[in-house]
C-alpha cells in the first residue's frame, strides 16, 4: 500500500505562497494598471479563501459520530471541496473572463510593465514551490499511477482540489507574463485584455473538472479500485473464508466503510463461527488502517 498523503500540509503551502503572492499581485496591478494582473490578484485572493475552505472541512470531518450521522462527518471535506470548485468557477474564472471583456471595448497601456513582469516572475517562482508541495504529497498517495489516472480515481477531494488550484495558477501566471509580454512588444494593450480571458476560461475549465470528480465523492464512491482490489485479495487469503461472495466499500472522507457477504469454512459452532469472523474484521483493519466500519454476512450463496 502506498503512504498517507498529509493533505492539511499541500493545503499551508498553497495559503502559504497564495497569500504572498496576492499580496504582490494586487499592489501589481493598482500601479501597472494591468487587467491580467488584476485577474490574477483576484484568482489568488479567491485560492486563499478556498484553502481556508478545505481547512475547515478537514476539522469538521474529524467530528465524532452522533446518532443522526452514525457513520460519522467524514463526507464533509467533499461538500466543502465543491464550494472550492464553484468558487474556483465564478471568482476565478467567470470574473477574469468579465474583467477580459471590459478591458477589450476600453483598453488603456500598461504601466510600468516591467513590474508586472517581476511580480508574475515571482508569483510563478512561489506557485512552483506550491506545487512541489503538493505533488510531494500526492506522489506518495498515487504510487505508480500517472498524474490524470490518480486524479481520476483519488478520494482524497481536498487533495484534488489543491493540485487543481496549483496547475491553473500556475498556468495563468505564465499566459499573464505572456500576454503582457506581446502587450509590451506589440505596443498594443488589447493582448493584455485577452490574456485575461484566457486566464478566465483556464480557471473555468478547472473548475469543472475539479468539480466533476468532487460531485462523484459526494454522490458515493467506492474506496479507490487498487485499495478494492487489495481488500478483495485480503479476505480471500484468509484461512477462515471459503469464498468472497461480494465486497462492498463506500469512502467517507478519510475512512471506509466495508460490507462483506462470504461463505465461511465450516467450524464446530456459532461461537467458533463469531470468533472466526471477529478475526477476519481484526486482520482487515490491520491492514487497512482506513477502515473503520465493517458489517460482515456469512452465507451459503451469493
Amino acid at each position: 500500500m502506498s503512504a498517507q498523503a498529509d493533505s492539511l500540509r499541500s493545503i499551508f503551502y498553497a495559503l502559504g505562497a497564495n497569500f504572498a503572492i496576492a499580496i504582490a499581485k494586487t499592489a501589481g496591478a493598482v500601479y501597472t494598471g494591468s487587467a491580467s494582473m488584476l485577474a490574477e490578484a483576484i484568482h489568488s485572493f479567491a485560492d486563499c479563501g478556498n484553502q481556508a475552505l478545505l481547512i475547515w472541512g478537514l476539522k469538521e470531518a474529524k467530528r465524532s459520530a452522533s446518532p443522526d450521522h452514525p457513520l460519522g462527518y467524514g463526507r464533509a471535506i467533499y461538500f466543502w471541496s465543491f464550494i472550492v470548485a464553484l468558487m474556483l468557477f465564478s471568482m476565478g474564472g467567470l470574473f477574469s473572463i468579465y474583467e477580459g471583456v471590459h478591458k477589450l471595448h476600453d483598453s488603456g497601456p500598461v504601466k510600468y510593465a516591467w513590474v508586472a513582469v517581476g511580480i508574475l516572475s515571482f508569483g510563478i517562482v512561489a506557485e512552483s514551490v506550491s506545487l512541489w508541495g503538493a505533488l510531494r504529497e500526492i506522489n506518495k498517495e498515487r504510487g505508480d499511477l500517472g498524474l490524470w489516472r490518480w486524479f481520476r480515481t483519488s478520494r482524497q477531494s481536498e487533495l484534488l482540489v489543491i493540485f487543481g488550484e496549483d496547475m491553473a495558477a500556475l498556468g495563468g501566471l505564465v499566459l499573464a507574463l505572456g500576454f503582457i509580454g506581446l502587450a509590451m512588444v506589440t505596443g498594443n494593450p488589447m493582448w493584455d485584455a485577452v490574456g485575461s480571458i484566457c486566464i478566465g476560461v483556464l480557471l473555468v475549465l478547472v473548475a469543472v473538472l475539479v468539480g466533476v470528480e468532487v460531485k462523484a465523492l459526494l454522490v458515493g464512491q467506492s474506496a479507490e479500485p487498487a485499495v478494492l482490489a487489495a481488500m478483495r485479495a485480503h479476505l480471500e487469503a484468509q484461512p477462515q473464508v471459503a469464498q468472497v461472495y461480494s465486497l462492498i466499500t463506500q469512502q467517507l472522507g478519510g475512512e471506509i466503510m466495508v460490507a462483506v457477504k462470504a461463505r465461511m469454512h465450516p467450524l464446530a459452532s456459532d461461537v467458533a463461527l463469531i470468533e472466526a469472523i471477529n478475526g477476519v474484521e481484526r486482520s482487515l483493519r490491520g491492514a487497512f488502517p482506513s477502515t473503520r466500519w465493517i458489517f460482515f454476512e456469512p452465507d451459503l450463496r451469493d
